[in-house]
């Protein structure tokens, strides 16, 4: 059975490497980057847009306000004239024209701040959505390039797969059925001969039990890397 098991892995490096090479293409890595970022463009070109309404909605709140103290100040300007009509201690006038144009410095300060916040979250927007074009424009040619290259490499996938086929009917189906499942892991080599008394992947030492049960011609499974180990008698 391990014979045909290690032909069957053999065979199957083949399949893995034609994988990797296609896998390994500039085309496939400008499609895989390209869908990778539209598939996140949505929710980020939503979230800079909630953010630019957001900075938007404070400006016009601190606007207000501006122009409400503004307003305020105003009543001022004619200092003399209220203290003569109302009579008082100028200082006490002073001393609030002087708070009030404090506080509307204070909040032009902060609508210059928003307006640079504004700004930035602008143009951080506006560099978004072009690349989100970009990367559509790039999705669309670089898919169909990628179609083309697992196209070139169909037959002899096709080849190799149908090779596989044959081989697996000579495996025992619960060994082949743990071989892929390994596969899937993307583990490679799944199957290995013992070196000595290690595992020749990871180093990992087997016990005494798993030497003697490999002796016998059993397996065992490498409790590091997870793989199927067996030793030929000799």
């Amino acid at each position: 059975m391990i014979e045909e098991l290690l032909k069957y892995q053999e065979t199957d490096g083949r399949l893995r490497a034609v994988e990797h090479e296609i896998s390994s293409t500039e085309e496939r890595k400008k499609y895989a980057a390209a869908r990778k970022f539209l598939e996140k463009a949505p929710e980020k070109l939503d979230s800079l847009e909630a953010k630019a309404v957001e900075l938007r909605h404070a400006f016009e709140q601190l606007e207000k306000k501006y122009a409400e103290i503004a307003d305020t100040i105003r009543d001022y300007e004619n200092l003399d004239e209220m203290i003569g009509e109302q009579g008082g201690e100028i200082s006490f006038y002073k001393k609030s024209a002087t708070q009030i144009a404090d506080n509307l410095r204070g909040l032009k300060a902060e609508i210059n701040k928003l307006v640079s916040q504004i700004e930035a979250a602008s143009k951080e927007y506006s560099a978004a959505k072009a690349q989100t074009i970009a990367m559509q424009k790039q999705y669309k040619e670089y898919k169909a390039k990628y179609a083309e290259v697992k196209e070139s490499r169909a037959a002899e996938i096709a080849s190799i797969e149908k090779e596989l086929a044959e081989l697996a009917k000579k495996v025992p189906k619960q060994a082949l059925e743990k071989y892929n499942a390994k596969r899937k892991e993307k583990l490679f080599p799944v199957v290995c001969e013992v070196t000595g008394n290690r595992c020749p992947q990871c180093g990992m030492e087997l016990s005494i039990a798993e030497l003697s049960k490999i002796s016998e011609g059993s397996f065992v499974e490498c409790d590091s890397c997870r793989r199927i180990l067996f030793k030929r008698k000799a």
